[in-house]
């Protein structure tokens, strides 16, 4: 069996795959709630409550979190992105019941103490200042304002200097009161142990979390219009920004988008960009292109840096691959490497179990369902050339992309 999922009765989801000839375990809860579900005001607030479940609950105070596994030779973490939170931890196995003890404690006990936000908020300030310093994840962040203008999608998930600078223990409180459902709230779990082991823990602690219903609707995306800006920074290389909205997490393009998106600017060093504006022009030392799936939407987003007196040459480059995978389709050796190349790459990716295990977790919250290798396989075989070559003409139209560069300012 691929994997085992159970439903508590406060409608909690448990979710485990046991994995042979490892000591390790990996375990996550991971709730449903992300900085687009924050309103006016609030930004960044999903974020520094990630930051403040480390900072106390109600039997244990910052030091006391942090100990407990790494005394112990494991490892506590936790992540925010635009629609998840995740707290995660990795430890022996024979730990187990610590782990799942802890990670429902950080998740539903947290008190947010006055104190700890004040040092906290330092702390972000400065995480928000380094940030910005580098124009390789500010440009990321802004070209998301540009492609999502007046959404929250679009706002930067550690929030602003103003928002940050304000928050209270009451404004934390407020917005888990607003968004905690525990009907979207998953705990993931992968080691060399039964469902029945993970259980008993469970049990002994996510089981007593009380029943949260609450009446979420997520705030729809507005209209797009493309833009065009530049912007003068203190920096030595231009930056090049280009995105669009593409495909939700529902969409049948979802699949077939997600291997153009890989054959234009992918991982690898034979991905189109990469043989055209490196290996045969010069123009960069990196190129990607970028594919994320939201609930309701989705971001197509490419990133280069480059000399200032390339930028022309170099977007030139740019939309002549665009006009390339427009103008004719791929051959069958063209398609079929494709397609190997991104299974290879998604099976190898998934000998990672931490990577499985958080896998697992956004797939049940997204689907309610996790789809085998071999399934997912089957779906990437079934992408035509008529396909790829028709998703190609609907999103990667130049006129249709916001463009953000960053320029010396020197």
């Amino acid at each position: 069996m691929e994997y085992e999922l159970v439903e508590l009765p406060n409608k909690i989801r448990v979710v485990h795959k046991q994995v042979p000839h490892t000591k390790v375990s990996h375990c996550a809860i991971m709730l449903d709630i992300g900085s687009r579900d924050e309103k006016e005001g609030q930004q960044g607030i999903a974020h520094f409550w990630e930051h403040m479940a480390f900072k106390g609950t109600k039997k244990r105070k910052a030091y006391h979190i942090i100990n407990r596994l790494e005394s112990l030779g494991g490892e506590l973490n936790a992540y925010t992105t635009k629609e998840k939170i995740c707290f995660y931890a990795t430890i022996l196995d024979k730990h187990l019941d610590k782990s799942v003890e802890l990670l429902t404690d950080i998740t539903f006990n947290s008190v947010f103490p006055e104190q700890q936000i004040i040092k906290e908020r330092q702390v972000i300030l400065e995480e928000m200042s380094m940030y910005l310093d580098d124009p390789e994840d500010a440009i990321q962040d802004q070209l998301d304002s540009q492609v999502f203008k007046g959404h929250a999608l679009g706002e930067n998930i550690l929030g602003t200097n103003e928002s940050v600078s304000g928050f209270t223990t009451q404004d934390f409180h407020s917005f888990l009161g607003a968004n905690l459902d525990t009907s979207r709230v998953v705990l993931a779990s992968m080691g060399n142990y039964s469902m029945n082991q993970l259980l008993k823990s469970v049990n002994r602690y996510l089981s007593q979390v009380p029943k949260i219903e609450k009446e979420r609707k997520r705030t729809s995306v507005n209209g797009y219009a493309p833009a065009r800006l530049t912007e003068s920074k203190d920096i030595l290389q231009a930056h090049v920004g280009i995105g669009t909205r593409a495909f939700d997490i529902h969409s049948e393009q979802r699949v077939p988008f997600f291997v153009l998106n890989n054959v234009l600017g992918g991982n690898s060093m034979t991905s189109k960009l990469n043989l055209s504006l490196r290996e045969k022009l010069g123009l960069v030392y990196h190129v990607e292109s970028n594919y994320h799936a939201f609930s309701d939407t989705g971001l197509f987003s490419l990133f280069y840096a480059t000399e200032p007196k390339k930028i022309k040459k170099s977007l030139d480059a740019v939309v002549k691959e665009f006009d390339k995978l427009k103008a004719g389709q791929m051959t069958i050796r063209q398609l079929q490497t494709a397609k190997d190349q991104i299974k290879g790459q998604l099976a190898i990716s998934e000998e990672n179990n931490q990577n499985y295990m958080l896998m697992m977790a956004k797939s049940i919250l997204n689907y309610d369902k996790i789809e085998s290798l071999e399934s997912v396989f089957e779906r990437i075989d079934e992408v035509t050339a008529e396909q790829l070559q028709q998703l190609a003409i609907e999103v990667l139209d130049m006129d249709n992309m916001c463009l953000l560069t960053y320029i010396p300012n020197k």
